[in-house]
């Protein structure tokens, strides 16, 4: 079968690899329909995050059940599902307390799997998933085409987005702003939409990108950044700033961006992946009562939530692909995303 792998700083290839064997009983093969490109795969990628050694990558998809193992029970062959961009059981602490993505017997779609070997990327045509029924979401039927891309959103981004507005605690008549155009903060500002929030701030100097914004619910747009940005927040909310500020980017600068948009005791939800440097300034946040919460987004636990909206077209988060592409170009669509040519590259095996 056919999968990108990873050898170093840009440079992807599509290659032969082993197909995947069901191994540990509670195990399925799904084939997969559609992945797409990540914004955090840009940073080994770009060489930012080191590749130690050639393995598969990606980590969002969807796909059709094509086996199951003898222990699995809520999962059946044929059937249609979403992947998170993990792998988890369900049923460990961690997991019954909402934080999947620190499942004590899970992982990550092509990391280093603790066997002395790499986990099934996402970006190829199969993927071996070790805990179907705990990773897995089937939906009530087979969907239609149009409906992929955005299916497609709840294993990562629309997932993710949502959880910045909820770790932030977004809610109805509330001020937000959104720092990063990306396909993540441009959910988070659909997810502030869906919450409630009254104004929405979107930070974006694309015009491609501040269109999605307002088509998902933005009210303004703001191109400045630093000093300049953070005086055109306050001058938008009484001089001291937005209620909540979702941080979507993971760098130095994003976040003191987001900290500083923030009136005072306001609240900063951050799942942009930590690169660049990225710290807390502790004695501002003390001296504003500004609060941060957030982290990697256990997208697991909010499908059940959307997926409905998604599968009656109250939401499309699917817009945030503007380009699809097939497996075999998969080059072309990490240099679409790293030239900031797309948003986010839908990939078709």
């Amino acid at each position: 079968m056919l999968a990108t792998v990873i050898y170093g700083e840009r440079d992807v290839r599509l290659e032969e690899v082993p197909e995947p064997v069901l191994s540990t009983g509670g195990d399925a093969i799904v084939r997969v329909t559609a992945a797409c490109v990540c914004g955090s795969d840009l940073w080994p990628y770009r060489g930012i995050a080191p590749t130690k050694e050639p393995h598969r990558i990606g980590h969002e998809f969807v796909g059709i059940v094509e086996a199951i193992g003898p222990d699995v029970s809520t999962i059946k062959v044929g059937d249609f599902v979403i992947a998170p961009f993990y792998d988890c059981d369900g049923t460990c602490i961690n997991c019954q307390n909402g934080v999947s993505t620190s499942c004590l017997n899970g992982g990550w779609w092509g990391a280093d799997d603790q066997l002395g070997g790499f986990a099934d990327g996402a970006q190829g045509e199969r993927v071996r998933v070790p805990h179907a029924d705990g990773s897995l979401v089937a939906t009530p039927t087979v969907p239609s085409d149009d409906l992929v891309p955005s299916l497609l959103t709840l294993a990562d981004v629309m997932g993710t987005g949502h959880h910045a507005a909820v770790s932030a605690g977004v809610e109805p008549g509330s001020t937000v702003v959104v720092v990063g155009d990306g396909a993540v903060g441009l959910c988070a500002i659909l997810a502030s939409k869906r919450l409630g929030a009254s104004r929405i701030v979107a930070m974006s100097r694309h015009a491609d990108r501040q269109a999605v914004a307002r088509e998902f619910g933005a009210t303004d747009i703001i191109e400045a950044r630093g000093d300049e940005g953070v005086a055109a927040v306050q001058a938008l909310f009484d001089g001291v700033g937005a209620d909540y500020v979702l941080e979507c980017v993971g760098t130095q600068e994003s976040m003191d961006q987001a900290i500083r948009s923030a009136r005072p005791g306001g609240m900063v939800g951050y799942v942009g992946v930590p690169n660049g440097g990225a710290e807390l300034p502790i004695r501002t946040l003390f001296g504003t009562n500004v609060g941060v919460n957030g982290g990697v987004a256990s997208v697991r636990s909010y499908v059940e939530e959307l997926l409905p909206e998604v599968l009656s077209g109250q939401i499309n988060p699917g817009r945030v692909f503007d380009l699809q592409l097939p497996l075999a170009e998969v080059a072309e669509a990490y240099a679409a995303m790293d030239e900031r040519r797309a948003i986010k590259v839908l990939l078709r095996p």
